[in-house]
C-alpha cells in the first residue's frame, strides 16, 4: 500500500474520474477550511497513476461573498467532463477569516459545468431548471453515472419542501441530453438521507449508497429499472461511518469505501461485495489518521488498468501532517 499527500492545503472532498486516456481527475473544493470562506471548485489531474498531481482547471469559480463546494462529477456519453457545483452565500474572504455558520447562509442553486477538453477549460449555466423538484435547492453529491436506459443519472439531496420537519431526502435526477439539463426521476430514500453515491453495474442494476442524517450510517439501495423505483438491501456501516463511494472492480466485485469518524479511529475503510452489493465482507481500514475527532473522510476510488485501486480522501490533519489536504492511497484489493 502506498500513501501520499496528493494536494496540500485544501479541504477537497474529492471526486475522482478515470479519463479515457488513463489519467485521473480530482474535482475538489480549493480552500483549507470546511466551507468557511469563499472558494472555488477546481480540477486537478494525475498522469502518473495518482502519485503526482497538478492543477488542471476551474469548473466553478466563486462569485464574491459565496463559495462553490458541493459537487457531483462524471463523464457524459460524448466524453465531456460534467460537474454539478452548488455552494453557499455569506462566505467571508479568505483574507478575513471569521466564523459564519451555515444556518446564517443560503444554499446556491447548482451550476452545470462542462468541459470538452478533459477539464482544462469550462462553460457553465447559471440557474438550472432541474432544481424545480421536491426539495429546496438540493445539493449534488458523488458520481454522475450512465444509466442502462441511456440517460445520465446523479444524486442530489435536500430538505423536503412540504414540511422541513420531515427531514432530508436523497433523489435521483436524470439528463436526457447528455448532461446539459436535468429533471427529477425518483426519491431514493425519504426523510433521513443526504449524501448518496450512485453506481451502474455492468448488469445494468443501479446501486446507491446513502448516508443517513440522524446517526450517519450507510444504507444500500438498488434499482433494476434505471432508478424509476428503489428497494433497500440493508445497512452497510455503523453509526459515524459515512459518506460512501461505490466502484465495480474489473473482477466484478463491488468496492465500498467510506469515512470513519468513531472515537479512537478516524480515517477511511473499505468493504467488498461479491453479489452485486447485496452483502458485504468484513471492513478493512485503509487509512488511520492517528488522531481523534479530526475533520476527514469523503473517499472516492477508481481502478487503474493494472488493477491498482486509487482511493482519495481528505483530512484536516494526520499524525505527521498538520494541514488540510487531499490524501491518496494506492492499493490492491485482497483476493
Amino acid at each position: 500500500m502506498e500513501r501520499y499527500i496528493a494536494i496540500d492545503n485544501v479541504c477537497a472532498w474529492p471526486n475522482l474520474t478515470l479519463m479515457p486516456d488513463g489519467s485521473v481527475v480530482a474535482t475538489i473544493f480549493n480552500q483549507p477550511t470546511h466551507g468557511g470562506c469563499e472558494g472555488d471548485v477546481d480540477c486537478w489531474v494525475s498522469t502518473d497513476e495518482a502519485r503526482m498531481w497538478h492543477y488542471l482547471g476551474t469548473p466553478a469559480p466563486h462569485e464574491p461573498t459565496t463559495n462553490r463546494m458541493n459537487v457531483a462529477a462524471g463523464l457524459a456519453r460524448d466524453g465531456s467532463l460534467v460537474v454539478l457545483a452548488a455552494g453557499w452565500t455569506n462566505r467571508p474572504p479568505t483574507t478575513e477569516p471569521k466564523k459564519v455558520f451555515f444556518q446564517d447562509s443560503e444554499i446556491l442553486p447548482a451550476w452545470v459545468c462542462r468541459s470538452t477538453d478533459g477539464g482544462r477549460t469550462w462553460q457553465h449555466t447559471d440557474q438550472i431548471e432541474f432544481l424545480e423538484g421536491p426539495s429546496v435547492y438540493p445539493m449534488p453529491f458523488g458520481d454522475i453515472v450512465q444509466l442502462a436506459d441511456g440517460a445520465l443519472g446523479v444524486s442530489l439531496y435536500g430538505r423536503d419542501k412540504v414540511d422541513v420537519a420531515d427531514g432530508i431526502s436523497a433523489h435521483l435526477y436524470v439528463s436526457l441530453d447528455d448532461g446539459r439539463s436535468w429533471q427529477h426521476r425518483s426519491v431514493i430514500g425519504a426523510g433521513d438521507y443526504n449524501e448518496t453515491n450512485l453506481l451502474t453495474l455492468r448488469s445494468g442494476r443501479l446501486l446507491a449508497a446513502a448516508r443517513t442524517w440522524n446517526d450517519h450510517h450507510l444504507e444500500i439501495f438498488y434499482s433494476d429499472d434505471s432508478g424509476q423505483t428503489w428497494a433497500s438491501s440493508g445497512v452497510a456501516s455503523l453509526a459515524g461511518q459515512h459518506p460512501a463511494h461505490l466502484l465495480e472492480l474489473a473482477d466484478g466485485r463491488v468496492l465500498l469505501v467510506y469515512g470513519l469518524r468513531n472515537p479512537g479511529l478516524y480515517g477511511v475503510a473499505a468493504r467488498l461485495s461479491s453479489d452485486g452489493g447485496q452483502t458485504w465482507g468484513l471492513p478493512q481500514v485503509l487509512v488511520n489518521l492517528g488522531a481523534d475527532r479530526v475533520d476527514c473522510g469523503y473517499p472516492a476510488s477508481v481502478q487503474l488498468a493494472d488493477g491498482t485501486i486509487v482511493t482519495a480522501y481528505y483530512a484536516a490533519s494526520a499524525e505527521s501532517h498538520h494541514r488540510y489536504h487531499m490524501g491518496v492511497v494506492r492499493w490492491q484489493a485482497p483476493e
